[in-house]
């Protein structure tokens, strides 16, 4: 009976020898760590998880020596955020706890913890955009008014004026509100409804490609697709949009910090059962744009898709957030992870998303 209540929970159970070898493990365990029981039965717990495993946050202790102090003091240890690297040779984040039952038993307990720091982080991100969108709509609110006075009297002023060179004045007056507004309304991203149709995430790479490799020959651009990613439904237009603008970005950042030999990866690739928010998806498209450049500095990390933030002096700072702005509104989000020699901008965006079920925001 104890046997069935373990093999049907949804915890992780191991239970180990005092030699910490795998005497037994339940499904929940077996799917975590991407091996079956009877591949690992009497293997170590070292040989099981490998040599990246990490007793916790901050900790230098491995997780086997974490167990044989718990075996040893005969006394349960808890963990938290401990990184371990299964067979398949993802790395995990995962809590666990070690429970000696007897002086040649252990039983290990191990709860994943990517999955609830993923949704943490995507919530995040999701509530700083809308905070985002309603500062800029309440921003081009209050400076797009008192630049339609400016610009009507101008315009007045313009009809009274006899002198040509004074005229000249009025026009630049009229221009360069007509450039502010352009401004403010780039800040507000994308102001037309979208379009929902079938559409190839694969064709939307090639358009990007072509135009970088015009734009830029002396970047090498990788393709790594997954040639069985189906059809999303989206907006074309505006998804090669999203990607031209987070591709720009790195083949900029690249070219200004005179990388040696830049190279640019698009890369597809599909996660299934994918949270994104608080929503869980049956299938995700994950769109991959990596460059080898200068990384993202860590203090711009945080603010990278606020409109007006740029790394670079003559960067307007908007092709991120409207990036955003876009996948926002196909139900998805960018992520961003950057180290120096390393930045990764993933798009994920949902598939067989029904068009009836999408916002417009």
């Amino acid at each position: 009976m104890y046997k069935r209540l373990l093999e049907h929970l949804t915890t992780a159970v191991l239970l180990l020898d005092g030699k910490l070898t795998v005497r037994w493990m339940n499904p929940a365990a077996e799917a975590l760590l991407a091996v079956s029981m009877s591949r690992v039965k009497g293997a170590s717990l070292d040989a099981l998880l490998g040599s990246g495993a990490s007793g916790g946050a901050g900790v230098g202790d491995s997780i086997d020596s974490v167990l044989a102090k718990a075996r040893d003091a005969f006394h349960p240890y808890t963990k938290r955020e401990a990184r371990i690297v299964p067979f398949n040779g993802e790395p995990l984040t995962v809590d666990y706890t070690v429970t000696p039952l007897s002086a040649d038993e252990l039983l290990l307990e191990v709860e994943p913890r990517d999955r609830l720091m993923q949704i943490s982080r995507e919530e995040a991100l999701t509530t700083r955009q809308e905070t985002i969108k309603v500062l800029a709509r309440g921003l081009a609110h209050e400076v797009k008014n008192p630049l339609g006075g400016i610009r009507g009297a101008a315009q007045l002023l313009e009809r009274d004026l006899d002198e040509p060179a004074l005229k000249e004045f009025t026009r630049i007056i009229v221009e360069e509100v007509d450039r502010l507004k352009d401004l403010v309304d780039s800040m507000l991203g994308p102001n037309h409804i979208v379009r929902h149709e079938p559409l190839n995430i694969h064709k939307v790479l090639e358009r990007v490609r072509s135009l970088l490799i015009a734009e830029h020959p002396q970047v090498e651009i990788i393709r790594d697709y997954d040639p069985s990613l189906p059809d999303l439904y989206g907006d074309e237009a505006q998804m090669i949009q999203a990607v031209l603008n987070v591709a720009r970005n790195a083949v900029q950042a690249m070219t200004d910090a005179d990388t040696h030999a830049p190279a640019l990866m698009l890369r597809t690739r599909a996660k299934r059962q994918f949270t994104l928010g608080a929503e869980r998806h049956r299938l995700v498209s994950e769109v991959s744009i990596i460059d080898n450049g200068p990384g993202i500095p860590e203090s711009l990390q945080e603010t990278l898709f606020y409109p007006m933030v740029s790394g670079r002096a003559e960067g307007s700072g908007l092709g991120l957030s409207i990036a955003q702005s876009i996948l926002h509104q196909h139900q998805g989000l960018i992520e961003c992870e950057s180290y120096p020699g390393h930045t990764e901008f993933r798009l994920l965006i949902p598939l067989f998303v029904d068009a009836s079920e999408t916002r417009d925001d």
